[in-house]
């Protein structure tokens, strides 16, 4: 709960936060990387860092909470997911401290708050942080070194690794859920990304790497069979939840991989639930598991697949050339939907949802999250 006096000036200045939150974050990180280097060299993405989606995920973040203290609600799922990622890249408790002390600076320097304004916007975020805390408790942490016992092409620029722990049992992981690898760069920086858990094993983990940005190029060209990666505890909230309503599994390229490990559960355990398999990519040689697709929806009793090529190669049906559009594809309102896919996907999808009734929608988002 925010204290009486910090909403009345939270509700006064959130306007001019809000527009300038842009500003602010730039300003926070800049100065925060200047005071702790290593937290960009080793912690947080550069690259996106560099076309500045960090910085907006952060502002939408802190805005989304403010919003709703006002509103007497907390942004529950917003706070998973962030918990979650902290989790998996190895963020502490102390690091909070390190984000209060530049970011309310920032807040001070770009609007020249007052002190009354400064306190109630740092009660804000402790209000936030000590959330994510508590919750960042409860999960698995910790890095493991993991061993490359095999790595397969999937398509030009995808390839799946499997690798178990050199040392101790794997932490085996949900559908849909994803890994942190952490690799050693050419300039010395250990840069960390996460890779969404493709398929199930017993004894090894399996993640899918799209061919994009200093890590995934790291692996691709320097992690064969018998090379060791470090790989955290498997990390998500976008998962299968359990019951017997109907499915919807919608993905757009890479985003297919925490939907084909949730159709792999789903065909092991000879589900009998509706499920509908949603896939858009460009065409039929870009699109990773393109078989593994049809071959476990055929093993489900009640699955059908659909899948959107923007130029698809030879003869394909017109209604499923260009964008994925979810008009054609009959979804009872009682659907749970689970979406995987770049923003601009999961907008469109999430709004075709809605128009047809289908409320209950989950998403994953690769990198930082700018849909809440």
């Amino acid at each position: 709960m925010l204290s009486p006096k910090s909403a009345e000036l939270l509700e006064a200045t959130l306007p001019a936060v809000g527009a300038a939150i842009g500003e602010i974050s730039a300003l926070f990180y800049e100065r925060m990387f200047a005071e702790h280097p290593i937290l960009l060299r080793d912690v947080f993405n550069r690259g996106n860092q560099a076309n500045g989606t960090q910085s907006q995920a952060l502002a939408g973040s802190i805005a989304a909470f403010a919003t709703g203290l006002l509103a007497g609600r907390t942004p529950d799922a917003m706070l998973r997911r962030i918990a979650h990622k902290h989790v998996s890249v190895g963020v502490t408790p102390g690091q909070y401290a390190v984000v209060h002390k530049h970011l309310l600076g920032a807040i001070a320097d770009v609007l020249d708050v007052s002190a009354e304004v400064a306190a109630a916007w740092s009660e804000v975020y402790w209000l936030m942080a000590d959330t994510l805390i508590g919750l960042e408790r409860f999960l698995p942490q910790g890095q493991q070194e993991h061993r490359v016992i095999a790595r397969f092409q999937e398509t030009e620029d995808v390839v799946t690794f499997v690798v178990r722990p050199v040392d101790g049992q794997v932490r085996a992981g949900e559908p849909g859920q994803y890994v942190s690898v952490q690799v050693p760069l050419a300039d010395g920086a250990r840069q960390i990304r996460q890779y969404s858990l493709s398929g199930r094993s017993d004894d090894a983990l399996q993640f899918s790497v799209k061919r994009d940005g200093e890590v995934s190029n790291h692996l691709h060209d320097f992690a064969p069979v018998g090379s060791t990666v470090l790989v955290s505890h498997p990390a998500g909230d976008l998962t299968l939840q359990p019951g017997d309503g109907p499915v919807l599994l919608a993905s757009a390229g890479i985003g297919c991989t925490p939907m084909i490990s949730m159709l792999a559960e789903l065909a092991a355990t000879d589900s009998p639930r509706r499920v509908v398999a949603v896939h858009g990519d460009r065409d039929q040689l870009t699109h990773p598991f393109r078989a593994e697709l049809a071959q476990l929806v055929a093993k489900l009793e009640n699955a059908r697949a659909h899948v959107f090529y923007e130029r698809p190669i030879g003869d394909w049906p017109a209604e499923r050339t260009g964008l994925v559009d979810l008009g054609g594809v009959e979804l009872p309102q009682d659907t749970t939907a689970y979406l995987c896919g770049p923003v601009p996907f999961l907008r469109a999808m999430r709004a075709q949802l809605l128009e047809a009734g289908v409320t209950d929608i989950h998403y994953e988002v690769f990198g930082p999250d700018l849909t809440s």
